[in-house]
């Protein structure tokens, strides 16, 4: 059993989000709404539940939203003090534990997630950590990190949460290879390669946005240059890291909505709804009306 605590996430969260503008001209594509939650603290509240202590959010221009977000705001809680309006100020200091501390660093450019994940070292030092991509929303019942931190307790090495996908889209994706099946979920990877051409991919396995590494991942990271895209890539400071130590692939339980997409975003926007403690009957009311109508 690997006694290793794994108490720090590295949130990237430089990218432009090109595929929403002009919504995400001037706001992050991390700060869009699931219902009453922006993405990046659904990414944050899995991270706190998986143990994360130390919150790293590597960003870039145009990302001050999502540090104030995490802030506190004394004028907005007196506002809802003096209204009375306890409920929501209770939302609003439930946003971020007492305990849990938020570091900002500036990516200077876009050079690609592995280049993203390594400017996070300096901070993460020499232990294991997790990598939380907020496009890649996860609805579980055990959230996937906190089932993939549970992965590593019992098998060690670097886990990374994945799942099959299309044949015709393995080219969006990080495809792996097993070596050999461990369990039902879990197998340990032989090859990994970053977005093959449908006709290349060995496999439909694919890495979909949650990974807990070692620090050894760093000094790869330093060493390699520019891949797929131009940019450096983590999946290729993955695929070296493997030459010195055992990395697994984790299907994960639970459903993957792609809100870096449009689509996907709306699919996660109206199942959300639909099962928000509030709002989701009158909403169910209201897609049963309205399909009736179409």
């Amino acid at each position: 059993m690997n006694t290793k605590a794994v108490n720090t996430c590295v949130f990237p969260v430089a990218g432009r989000g090109t595929r929403f503008l002009p919504v995400t001209k001037a706001s992050p594509k991390e700060m869009l709404p699931i219902v009453d939650k922006p993405l990046i603290q659904y990414a944050v509240d899995e991270a706190l539940s998986a143990g994360a202590e130390t919150l790293i959010f590597i960003t870039g221009s145009s990302k001050r939203a999502i540090e104030d977000h995490f802030d506190s705001n004394p004028e907005l809680e007196a506002v809802l003090q003096a209204q009375g309006k306890q409920d929501l100020l209770d939302t609003l200091k439930g946003i971020l534990p007492s305990w849990a501390t938020c570091v900002y660093i500036r990516q200077p450019a876009p050079l690609g997630l592995g280049h993203a994940v390594l400017c996070a070292r300096p901070v993460v030092g020499e232990a294991p950590f997790m990598v939380h991509l907020a496009d890649d929303l996860i609805d579980a019942a055990v959230p996937c990190l906190k089932q993939m931190t549970e992965v590593f307790s019992t098998h060690g090495g670097s886990v990374l949460g994945v799942q099959t996908v299309p044949k015709q889209d393995t080219d969006k994706y990080g495809i792996v290879t097993l070596e050999r099946q461990i369990a039902a979920r879990l197998g340990k990877i032989s090859h990994i390669v970053e977005k093959p051409k449908p006709d290349k991919a060995a496999s439909t396995l694919a890495v979909v946005g949650r990974y807990l590494l070692s620090a050894g991942i760093f000094e790869d990271l330093a060493k390699i240059g520019k891949g797929a895209g131009g940019e450096i890539q983590l999946t290729d400071g993955i695929a070296r890291l493997m030459q010195r130590e055992s990395v697994y692939a984790f299907e994960f339980a639970g459903k993957r909505y792609d809100c870096g997409s449009k689509l996907g975003y709306l699919q996660a926007t109206v199942e959300y709804g639909l099962k928000h403690p509030n709002l989701g009957a009158d909403f169910a009311a209201y897609l049963k009306d309205l399909t009736q109508k179409l």
